[in-house]
């Protein structure tokens, strides 16, 4: 973590300001298993403190506290629906879990993957798309240079500490953190904590 950011503190004065603001980075890891890839799937396009806790009833709902795609396979949709998921949401993580029981989704194959193959993999499933797989990249592979350009946190906050006038598009994210790399990760971690307490998953 020290090279990292090293790295962007050097590559970017507006970085190296929010750095030294906000100080260590503290990222939190999940295991990168279905939990962390269901909460990824809950967090989507929710703000985190509403996803937090529905999170956290899903959790509660499935009886010890974790969230296994057997447990998930175990509820019925109304109590889901009662924890706060969208009937598309609970489609999406039941067909995950469906598809961890059969042994058709390997978590653990997914983490000796390099991150275009995780990609690949993931979004040939229904209901994930870049910014889960983002999430689940960043989060529980724990991959260093992912940049969620799309991101509606990642753009205000460049919007923001860039002084920019209008929120930036996806590839200006992409042009503007080609200097961050191989730490786009860290630079996104910063950014998201520049707006955010809590810039975790």
């Amino acid at each position: 973590m020290r090279q990292a950011i090293a790295h962007l503190k050097q590559a970017d004065p507006v970085l190296r300001r929010l750095i030294e603001e906000i100080g260590p980075c503290r990222i939190r890891y999940l295991e990168p298993d279905f939990e962390a890839l269901a909460k990824a799937i809950v967090y989507q396009q929710l703000s985190g403190i509403v996803a937090s806790t529905i999170f956290g009833r899903l959790a509660s709902a499935a009886g010890n506290g974790r969230v296994t795609p057997e447990e998930l396979l175990r509820l019925p949709a109304p109590k889901l629906r009662r924890v706060g998921l969208s009937r598309q949401k609970i489609a999406y993580l039941r067909d995950v879990a469906r598809r961890t029981v059969s042994g058709e989704l390997d978590f653990r194959a997914l983490r000796r993957l390099p991150d275009d193959r995780v990609r690949q993999r993931l979004t040939e499933i229904k209901g994930i798309g870049s910014w889960t797989v983002h999430m689940f990249l960043i989060f529980a592979l724990r991959r260093m240079d992912v940049l969620p350009s799309g991101d509606l946190g990642i753009r205000a906050a460049v919007k923001k500490a860039y002084s920019l006038e209008k929120l930036p598009e996806p590839r200006e994210i992409e042009e503007l953190g080609r200097g961050w790399r191989p730490y786009a990760t860290v630079a996104s971690w910063y950014l998201w904590r520049s707006l955010e307490t809590d810039a975790n998953l």
